[in-house]
């Protein structure tokens, strides 16, 4: 075991752009830690003030950038999630002007979810959760704990020490993590699987605000996007520039409401470089989740978005099995599987899946 590099929640920015300044510099193969704050920038800890408590916050702050060394333009990143940890309590606000239900709302509301995992579980059924509180007198207003330090309203001593932020030497993967959930209700439980909404590397060009998905990853808002899974980036600038935030206790395909559970976290990722021929091959933004890999693509339209990601799909599997046209496209309509990663940012986003054991029944294997 040995420290881990860490990148911390004070460098942040809304643009993810070749011009800045890396935060934190690592090798080839290197482990690195991501401290993460909300979409809301950590502004919105309560219910009573839905509108949060930053006069300027920035909107889907992302943590970076990371300056990989030995990565340069051509190459790709390969960037694998070891780990997600999630700060004990997520919010969700509603919207007046976005998302699909938008104009169901003259005002915006918010609502706090305490995070339950194991041991945590009987102290917040009785009310001692630390940095969850009731707070006022009226019903159902309630406030996470207090915003300043090291995110709001956590235990940052039991988070640090879990992320290997602490004193504690730890491993990049925990070998067990107890069970996450929120209670929507009295009635209804729902397990947790957390995800990165905004992740990606440096654009080509002039840069890009982090709330929006593109061709260099961004807000994809893809909820396959996992502990356990690997994501391939393009590399356009020297270092690659890797950044990362948005994470999402939880979030359905489409996050139609506008917003996932918002919270912070820690996100450990192990970051390589690939080069050549292996690089050329791979249709980034591209993703391997739990035995599917993926294509990711984002348009002003969902029909855009969708018929890149299946197009950057075929092309991908002609090369990678050595089939043609007909073939490719026989086993594409046969086995992948299209789905909406997100309607709710400047550009819409679609992912199409193929499985993974088909390529390596021909022999392929990722990088």
């Amino acid at each position: 075991m040995s420290d881990m590099l860490t990148i911390t929640r004070e460098h942040v920015s809304g643009i993810l752009t070749k011009d800045a300044a890396p935060a934190a510099f690592c090798g080839d193969g290197d482990t690195v830690i991501f401290e993460t704050r909300d979409c809301y920038d950590d502004a919105v800890v309560s219910e009573g003030r839905p509108l949060g408590d930053k006069a300027d916050p920035i909107e889907n702050p992302a943590t970076g950038p990371l300056y990989v060394e030995g990565a340069e333009p051509g190459d790709v990143l390969k960037v694998e999630v070891l780990d997600i940890r999630l700060r004990d309590w997520g919010v969700m606000r509603s919207s007046t002007m976005c998302g699909v239900f938008h104009e169901d709302f003259t005002e915006r509301t918010a609502r706090i979810f305490p995070i339950y995992d194991g041991e945590a579980d009987e102290a917040r059924r009785s009310g001692d959760a630390a940095g969850f509180k009731e707070t006022g007198s009226a019903a159902g207003v309630k406030e996470a704990g207090s915003a300043a330090g090291r995110g709001s309203g956590i235990d940052d001593d039991r988070y640090c020490a879990a992320a290997g932020l602490g004193g504690a030497k730890q491993s990049a993967v925990s070998e067990t993590a107890p069970a996450q959930y929120i209670k929507f209700d009295d009635k209804l439980t729902i397990p947790l699987d957390p995800m990165i909404g905004v992740i990606g590397t440096a654009p080509a060009g002039d840069g890009i605000t982090t709330d929006t998905p593109e061709s260099h990853g961004g807000n994809m808002d893809c909820h396959k996007i996992v502990k356990g899974s690997t994501l391939y980036l393009p590399v356009n600038a020297p270092g690659g520039l890797l950044s990362m935030g948005d994470l999402h206790a939880l979030m359905g395909d489409g996050e139609v409401f506008i917003c996932g559970l918002e919270i912070a976290g820690w996100v450990t990722v192990r970051v390589s470089v690939v080069k050549g021929e292996a690089a050329a091959m791979l249709p980034t933004p591209f993703l391997a989740c739990r035995g599917r890999v993926m294509t990711i693509q984002s348009a002003e339209t969902l029909d855009k978005a969708g018929d890149m990601a299946a197009k950057a799909m075929k092309e991908f599997v002609k090369k990678a099995i050595g089939k043609d046209n007909f073939e490719a496209g026989m086993l594409m309509s046969l086995l992948s599987d299209m789905a909406v990663c997100q309607v709710v940012d400047p550009l819409r986003t679609v992912r199409v899946e193929f499985p993974a054991d088909v390529l390596e029944t021909y022999g392929y294997r990722l990088p």
